[in-house]
């Protein structure tokens, strides 16, 4: 029987890189679906996607709304906010989507850094 690694995915890129944003949320579910473990972590202008309201303002042709894969990961997998990211654009815990949470650089090496993690970031 294959075991299925835990994924880490690394969004970096929001509005500005549609594409990417939404391929890396539908790695990520998609992981999900088949039975890995996944965490998420949002990056940057990806950050937003945590705020509630936000995703549903983004479409990209031929994609998948980006709300419903992010909800998805809400419900599934582990997401978590860049804590400098979240502070530059002056966002807190009581800003996001539950069980969305905010952690910092040293979180994301130690979940990088077990032995069978496969990580990747778009």
């Amino acid at each position: 029987m294959t075991s299925i690694r835990p994924l880490v995915v690394k969004i970096t890129c929001g509005a500005e890189e549609l594409e990417r944003l939404n391929q890396g949320l539908t790695v990520a579910t998609t992981a999900l679906a088949a039975g890995a473990e996944v965490s998420l972590w949002l990056t940057g202008e990806a950050i937003w996607l945590a705020v509630p309201g936000r995703a549903e303002e983004l479409d990209l042709p031929h994609g998948a709304p980006l709300a419903d894969l992010r909800d998805a990961l809400l419900v599934g997998a582990t997401v978590t906010v860049c804590g400098q990211c979240a502070a530059r654009r002056q966002i807190g815990p009581d800003d996001l989507l539950e069980p969305a949470t905010i952690r910092g650089a040293a979180a994301y090496v130690e979940e990088i850094l077990r032995a069978d993690v496969q990580a990747i970031v778009y």
